[in-house]
Parts: C-alpha cells; sequence; structure tokens
C-alpha cells in the first residue's frame, strides 16, 4: 500500500522535553513500520528543529523528498500541557513552516508516478484556503485514490464549514467521541440527544463516507459502515500519555483494510496499536507489528470469550 500525507511536522514541547511529532508525520511513521510506503508532504523551517526533523525522519526509513524548507516561518512547535482529565491540551504556534507547503505543476507530476493508493490528512493544516486548494488538487493524483480523514480538532485551529467540506473529499473519516458529540452540536442536535450510531449513520449518508471510525479512549472504537455499527473495546493499559495514540489507531486501520481482515479484526489491531503507544512516552515511540498482533489477538479472544 502507498500512502501520501499532507500534513504538519510539529515538535511536541513537554514540560521536561521535546519530541519529535505531528498528526500527518506520526501516521507515516507507524504506516512504514507496518511495512508500508509512506511519503509525507510537508515543510519544515531553516532551523534546528527543522533538520532535526528530516534527521529523524531519515532514521526511521523515510523519505523526505517531499519535505519542503522555508525561509520565513520556523519549524512548528505544539506545547503541550495535561488538564485535570488527564488529556493533553495543545498550543500550537501559527504560522509555521507547515502552512508554506507549495505545489507546483513540476511536483505535482512527480507525486502523480508514485501511483499512490491513499491521501492522508487532518484538520490543522487545512485552515488556510490556499493549503486546502492544494489538498482538493492532491485528491486528483488518480482515480483509483481514495482519501482518509483524520479530524483531529485542535481549539482555535478548525472551523465548521472547513470540516464539513474536508468530509466531502473522504471516503474514511476518524474521529474521537467528543469530536463527534461536537459535530453533533453543529449539526443542530442537542446535546442530550447525541447518539454515535446516529452521527455515524447521518455523517455517513450526508458525505457517502465508505466508513467512520470513532476511537473512544479506553472504552476502545465504534466502526460504522455499510448501513450498521460495531463497539469494540480495547485491552486495558496503564497511560503514559496519549499523544499519537489517535495517529497510531488510524495507521493500523489502514493496514488491517489493506489486508481485507474483517471489520471487528482490523479494530482489535488498531485499537492494540493505539493502547501500545498510549502506554509509552512520545508520539511514536518502539514497537513491534508482532506485539500489537499478539496483543490484539488476546484481547479479540477476550473480546469473544
Amino acid at each position: 500500500m502507498r500512502i501520501l500525507s499532507i500534513g504538519e511536522i510539529l515538535w511536541d514541547v513537554f514540560p521536561e522535553q521535546e519530541l519529535l511529532g505531528g498528526a500527518a508525520l506520526n501516521f507515516t511513521i507507524n504506516s512504514h513500520r507496518l511495512g508500508h510506503s509512506g511519503s509525507l508532504f510537508t515543510a519544515v523551517g531553516n532551523d534546528e528543529r527543522g533538520r532535526s526533523a528530516c534527521a529523524a525522519m531519515t532514521a526511521s526509513g523515510l523519505s523526505t523528498e517531499f519535505v519542503q524548507h522555508v525561509e520565513i516561518y520556523s519549524t512548528g512547535t505544539a506545547k503541550i500541557e495535561t488538564n485535570s482529565a488527564g488529556e493533553p491540551q495543545f498550543v500550537i504556534r501559527r504560522p509555521a513552516a507547515f502552512d508554506c507547503v507549495t505545489l507546483t505543476e513540476e511536483l505535482f507530476a512527480r507525486l502523480r508516478s508514485n501511483d499512490f493508493d491513499w491521501l492522508y490528512f487532518g484538520t490543522l493544516m487545512q485552515t488556510g484556503g490556499r493549503i486546502e486548494a492544494i489538498t482538493t488538487k492532491l485528491t486528483q493524483l488518480s482515480t483509483k485514490l481514495r482519501c482518509f480523514y483524520d479530524v483531529n480538532l485542535r481549539s482555535g485551529h478548525w472551523n465548521f464549514s472547513l470540516i464539513q467540506r474536508l468530509c466531502q473529499l473522504a471516503s474514511i473519516m476518524k474521529l474521537n467521541e467528543d469530536e463527534a458529540q461536537i459535530l453533533s452540536q453543529l449539526n443542530g442536535v442537542p446535546p442530550d440527544a447525541f447518539s454515535l450510531d446516529e452521527f455515524c449513520a447521518k455523517w455517513s449518508s450526508l458525505y457517502d463516507l465508505d466508513l467512520v471510525c470513532v476511537t473512544r479512549g479506553s472504552e476502545g472504537c465504534y466502526i460504522y459502515g455499510h448501513g450498521s455499527g460495531v463497539h469494540v473495546t480495547a485491552r486495558p493499559v496503564i497511560v503514559h500519555d496519549t499523544v499519537g495514540a489517535g495517529d497510531a489507531f488510524a495507521a493500523g486501520f489502514l493496514h488491517g483494510l489493506d489486508r481485507g481482515w474483517p471489520t471487528e479484526q482490523i479494530a482489535h489491531f488498531a485499537n492494540a496499536l493505539g493502547s501500545i503507544v498510549a502506554s509509552r512516552p512520545g508520539a511514536t515511540p518502539h514497537w513491534s507489528a508482532e506485539e500489537c498482533l499478539a496483543a490484539a489477538d488476546e484481547w479479540s479472544a477476550a473480546f469473544h470469550g
């Protein structure tokens, strides 16, 4: 499977350290570890963080062919603080280098020659109309290309009409349960009337989505497609931090889909990968496909037992 991701490179700035992150980079690294060909279309600044990010990508086995270098802005950063519920809060400085990507006809032709199967994108980088136009153009790389939209709402970096337009490009939409409730309310549903199944059914119908994936933290996930949904629980773990767990879930989900696994098997594997990442520090800690498979199989047996 060949995947092109357009999105941000960010240094996650924790109180005690900085770790390389950004949803698109996290997703691409995880997809590569699962044996897929992942390319990241983004930009970094002409600074130490940018050079370190490219060096880390190379060390991870990723190509930096489509990483652009800009002079005017610095490599992106996200200051991360934890709220009282233990959830990460992101303070992202904009504009950043990733806001400055450009797509020439020559670059478009080079991207087209890669024969990508999937285009992955989120919301954060799309908030400028110019980047949204680039992403829309990328959907035209081939007639077989499908789009995975990982919503990832960040306070101050999204609006409802943008999400509606991005959904129109997507084959698969992934979001967490809190985000589903927010979008449901913006679509006119009172908070006390929220139903996950009804939200997914309505969203799938409105935007002709093949699948809607809703992550539910320690409760696992809910997958809706072809008129029905399934709840799949997650293996309990001791959480270190949840940064990058959703990105790992997305990579695991596409991996299982590419393998042609049944929906529940896909969900168990994606849950396992997300849980393993949440149990370790940083957005892309070390893990192996073998341990993910073992954890997924173990919890699947318990789930069906």
